[in-house]
């Protein structure tokens, strides 16, 4: 329904990305042109999004039409405070992304540029579609969509590797939707229309057998895009495409994808309530606890910078599951928060890394020293972003690491406080050797002088991780979205 100067604002908010897609293919013979709708549509979508702040910033919601399909059974958007945080986070990043991806597909001299910027509007538009998604069966085909969407991109070098990483990528998460279907299906049949509804939509007096299948199904079928172990293997593999999109996958639609809609399902579809009543609160707590400690200990063993930021992303995107099993308030204001720390502070390190290799086509971090006097703004926005994954106060990932060590001891979990403290250390161990080596060791050859149009945004999103940290809410309202979802979940208001 039009809802501001006669516009359907969650509507356009999806159209927009895509829009820019089929303008990016028509104009893909001229660069200039092409990168510049890439720039336009991310404005566009950006400000479209930030245009309902106000409304659910004030506690309310903006509706969109629906499009009905079958009886009982239709495309309908809806943005609530969750699905605004991550709509805001894939908009912003998008945007930075873009101008870091024209310096970056240039400097390599990579082929079919035209189909990586349009790939990668429309996974920003399933993105934002299946933040928007007001039922299960609109998120299910916005998530399909943006697995389809990523492939082009996880294979765009065109190697034997390339296509081999891709066609593990195709098999896990193909495979995954398939079980995702299952569950949609299995709830609209309980469930008529399958609305999220927060605290929970299945009816009282399911059967505890009905929701541990359940359970499982959704588990496996989101649980492989937030890359819980042991679903995890793909994304390590996907680490052979190009920096931009490792930072797409990790930061800003992926994997971000996989670990929203666990806090989707867990506090929209079972509701907090019902999974302690059946125990799959510890269930689920304990496997996102496993999945933090392992891969943490497994980017210890990795000594290619993308591939030990691979294994830190499996690690890290489980503080967010554990924030939605924990559910206690300010664990799930905790985990949300974290969508937007671990987006800012991940896709500047990822930038790091495609700009050292572009610089100086080292990507083993044995070789990374003398860095941080040869390319000083890189290796220094690296460092900060290391701190704040270590959970180092003044940065954004304390804030979020912080709620979630509350919000554990609030659940009567204490015992996840000293995996969030344990895992901090790993993180310390696997990230700080590449600060230290990069400032304090000798450098390694001649390095190419750092380019602006690749300094520039990762610049950017390191500092934003430290304005995060220091204050947690300045700009967008991102902590006050994460703390009114939190709310809104556990039976409260806003």
């Amino acid at each position: 329904m039009p809802d501001f100067l006669g516009v359907d604002r969650p509507l356009a908010a999806v159209l927009v990305s895509l829009a820019g897609a089929g303008l990016i293919r028509l104009f893909g013979r001229f660069p200039t042109i092409r990168e510049g709708c890439t720039f336009g549509a991310g404005v566009a979508t950006l400000t479209i999004v930030a245009t309902m702040l106000p409304v659910v910033l004030g506690g309310g919601e903006v509706e969109s039409s629906s499009l009905p399909l079958v009886p009982g059974v239709s495309l309908h958007l809806r943005v609530d405070s969750l699905g605004l945080l991550f709509a805001l986070v894939a908009a912003m990043l998008w945007l930075i992304t873009s101008v870091y991806s024209v310096g970056y597909m240039r400097a390599g001299n990579y082929t079919n540029q035209t189909g990586y910027f349009a790939s990668f509007a429309v996974c920003v538009s399933a993105t934002v579609g299946l933040a928007f998604a007001a039922n299960l069966l609109t998120f299910f085909l916005f998530y399909e969509v943006l697995t389809l969407a990523t492939y082009p991109l996880v294979a765009h070098n065109r190697t034997a590797s390339a296509r081999a990483g891709g066609r593990k990528y195709l098999v896990y998460t193909l495979t995954a939707g398939q079980l995702l279907l299952l569950a949609v299906v299995w709830i609209h049949s309980l469930v008529p229309g399958g609305e999220f509804q927060a605290g929970g939509m299945l009816p009282p007096g399911t059967p505890s057998w009905t929701t541990t299948v359940l359970f499982i199904l959704f588990v496996v079928g989101i649980g492989v895009k937030a890359g819980i172990m042991p679903l995890h293997g793909w994304l390590p593999a996907a680490m052979v495409a190009p920096t931009p999109v490792s930072a797409l996958l990790h930061a800003v639609a992926v994997v971000k994808a996989g670990a929203f809609g666990c806090l989707r399902v867990v506090g929209y579809v079972f509701g907090v309530d019902l999974m302690r009543s059946v125990g799959l609160d510890t269930v689920l707590a304990l496997l996102a606890g496993t999945t933090i400690l392992f891969g943490s200990v497994r980017a210890l063993g990795e000594t290619h910078l993308k591939r030990r930021l691979a294994y830190s992303t499996v690690s890290q995107l489980s503080y967010i599951v554990l924030g939605a099993a924990l559910g206690s308030v300010a664990a799930l204001a905790g985990a949300m928060f974290h969508i937007v720390a671990h987006g800012f502070m991940k896709i500047t390190m990822f930038f790091c890394a495609g700009s050292i290799y572009t610089e100086s086509h080292r990507d083993d971090v044995s070789q990374f020293g003398g860095l941080g006097r040869q390319m000083p703004v890189t290796m220094t926005a690296f460092a900060i972003g290391a701190a704040g994954l270590a959970g180092t106060p003044l940065l954004a990932g304390f804030v979020s690491k912080w709620n979630l060590g509350l919000g554990a001891i609030a659940a009567g979990h204490g015992l996840f406080v000293a995996v969030l403290v344990i895992s901090g250390l790993l993180n310390l161990a696997y990230l700080f050797p590449i600060v230290y080596s990069a400032f304090f060791e000798a450098p390694h050859g001649e390095v190419r002088r750092e380019r602006w149009i690749l300094t520039a945004p990762l610049a950017l999103t390191a500092f934003v991780a430290i304005l995060l940290g220091v204050m947690p809410d300045v700009g967008v309202g991102f902590y006050q979205l994460a703390w009114n979802a939190a709310v809104s979940v556990v039976g409260g208001t806003p």
